[in-house]
């Protein structure tokens, strides 16, 4: 291979994902768009988020899963799961995102496959972790969110206990376990042996919280109420969301000069020397005072004159777009992270691709998602030398689709 020719970094790296719904594939999404060679491992009838279009392929399956071959292995017969150890023997990954205890359950744990491929990096994304009290308990983004905290400081402060609208636990477990797999790699590359990597939801969520908890002690360490759209620890403003005559805008100022540019905006700058504004912690003290001045300038313009205006004057500031406008955001259309593709089932959508950007690499491409099964001829004729033969006796006694 030519040393200048653009290549993507994880060229050559052979990945079984086996995630499923949001936090494993994500994991694998990312692997994919950096240069693996990704293979999904699907049941036979395929993938849960899969099953949940009913017949058709959902929108969420087909944004996770790009760039990736998918092969459908029974693993529940004998025969799956020896293929699946054969496949294992090649891999430098495996991931998964099973509940703790499920690939053990089939003989498929990683105590079985790193002793197969002592080079292997196997990776378990869970709700709360392969070992501790809570490791059985069951876990979604919704009850992660619950559990961990987050519904507690989000909403409104009259308002009970809100989700954030995200699956954010999910997907924050999902970019740790890419972490934990890449640290294990870079490991393997100094000492030639892979290793058990778990990344729990609970425990990847925790530092988002970071504001939160510095919140929880200057309160001591009694549990502030819920802040809507404002500072969790009432030290910062303006920190708020303020109606427009067409929406809403945000607006932060985390610096005195950001503040002194506001007020010139709003044309407010006999508030300089109040000496209510003097500094950040005096501004948050005055939250509603800081808010009402701000309002009443927001209230006369469209959102996207206040942040135009405010960008000029380099004023943390941003109109807040619906799920219509972020996808036609022209600026990441511009950048490659999102792309118009016409999907045989579903017609013009919008996908994404990876945002992690690497210099010297090829440009971002997309290769819509497998159909269950899709690869397992290609993939068992590349990593195993199978021949069609083979291939067809696996397929006739229902070990693969």
């Amino acid at each position: 291979m030519d040393p200048n020719e653009p290549r993507w970094p994880l060229t050559g790296l052979k990945v079984l994902d086996l995630g499923q719904i949001y936090n494993g594939p994500y994991a694998g999404f990312l692997l994919a768009h950096a240069g693996a060679d990704v293979v999904k491992v699907e049941p036979l009838t395929g993938e849960v988020l899969r099953q949940r279009g009913g017949g058709e392929v959902p929108l969420s399956f087909a944004m996770l899963n790009t760039n990736k071959r998918g092969i459908a292995i029974d693993l529940k017969n004998s025969a799956g799961k020896s293929l699946l150890i054969d496949l294992a023997c090649q891999a430098d990954v495996l991931l998964e995102n099973f509940a703790p205890g499920t690939m053990d359950r089939l003989g498929l744990g990683a105590d079985v496959l790193m002793v197969a491929n002592p080079r292997l990096v196997y990776a378990s994304g869970s709700g709360y972790g392969l070992t501790g009290p809570a490791r059985e308990n069951l876990a979604m983004d919704l009850t992660v969110q619950a559990v961990a905290g987050v519904m507690s400081v989000n909403g409104a402060p009259e308002g009970p206990p809100l989700k954030a609208g995200p699956a954010i636990c999910d997907f924050v477990c999902g970019v740790h376990v890419y972490a934990g797999i890449m640290t294990a790699l870079y490991e393997r590359s100094v000492t030639g042996r892979g290793r058990l990597v778990e990344v729990a939801m609970q425990e990847a969520i925790y530092p988002v919280l970071t504001s939160n908890i510095a919140g929880l002690h200057k309160n001591g360490w009694k549990h502030p109420e819920r802040r809507g759209n404002r500072h969790p620890t009432r030290s910062s403003a303006p920190y708020n969301v303020y109606p427009t005559r067409d929406g809403h805008v945000a607006i932060i100022c985390v610096q005195e000069a950001h503040w002194h540019k506001l007020l010139e905006v709003v044309g407010r700058e006999d508030l300089k020397e109040d000496p209510r504004f003097a500094n950040q912690a005096l501004r948050g003290l005055n939250e509603d005072a800081v808010d009402e001045v701000v309002g009443v300038w927001t209230r006369s313009v469209t959102k996207g004159e206040a942040a135009g205006v405010l960008r000029e004057n380099r004023v943390p500031a941003a109109p807040v777009r619906d799920l219509v406008e972020v996808t036609r955001d022209a600026h990441m259309h511009e950048r490659g992270m999102l792309h118009i593709v016409n999907h045989p089932a579903m017609g013009d959508v919008v996908l994404p691709a990876s945002p992690l950007r690497f210099s010297d690499s090829p440009e971002p491409a997309l290769h819509l998602e497998p159909s269950v099964g899709e690869h397992t001829d290609q993939v068992l004729a590349d990593w195993l030398g199978f021949d069609g033969s083979r291939i067809s006796s696996l397929r006739s006694g229902r070990v693969v689709t």
